[in-house]
């Protein structure tokens, strides 16, 4: 894998770091928009008349989170539209990539309100309280600690030496 990377030229390796992107946009596009549609649908429910001051602002704030979280993570395809065949690919990833980062920000703080909302609804606020902070934890540790701590768990096949000497002497 390393080898296969060392090879490709820089457009090469923008046009895969974009298309890896557009695949991980497409998963959290799909989770974003089905929590948001559960959110916009939720308030014609029967039971939401039923809901405290409390939960009405969880929900708003889960609303509000999910509709940024989608913004975000759609605002690459937007991007892509403007700069469409402008050579500017390397643009395009770093600002596509800033965008999915701040979607999963806005969707772990969506995901979180609305088990604070639905555990406050049906339980006490206390256990709804510590449920939803385990909830956010969770994403947390899966979305953000464990990838940025770990970015090194597949080390390259080669050393650095290897490489750059395979590079300075290449077999035919």
């Amino acid at each position: 894998m390393a080898q296969e990377h060392s090879r490709e030229s820089p457009k090469q390796r923008w046009d895969r770091n974009f298309a890896d992107l557009l695949q991980e946009l497409r998963v959290a596009q799909t989770g974003v928009q089905i929590l948001f549609a559960f959110l916009l649908t939720l308030p014609f429910s029967n039971g939401f008349p039923k809901t405290t001051e409390f939960q009405r602002d969880i929900y708003l704030v889960a609303l509000l989170s999910a509709a940024a979280a989608t913004a975000m993570i759609i605002a690459p395809v937007a991007f892509h539209r403007a700069l469409f065949r402008q050579g500017r690919k390397p643009e395009l990833v770093k600002f596509g990539h800033k965008m999915a980062t701040g979607g999963l920000f806005f969707m772990l703080i969506s995901m979180s309100a609305a088990v604070l909302l639905i555990t406050d609804f049906i339980l006490s606020r206390m256990v709804a309280i510590m449920l939803s902070v385990v909830t956010a934890l969770f994403f947390t540790t899966f979305w953000a600690i464990l990838p940025w701590s770990r970015r090194d768990w597949f080390e390259a096949d080669e050393t650095e030496e290897e490489i750059e000497e395979r590079r300075e002497n290449p077999k035919e």
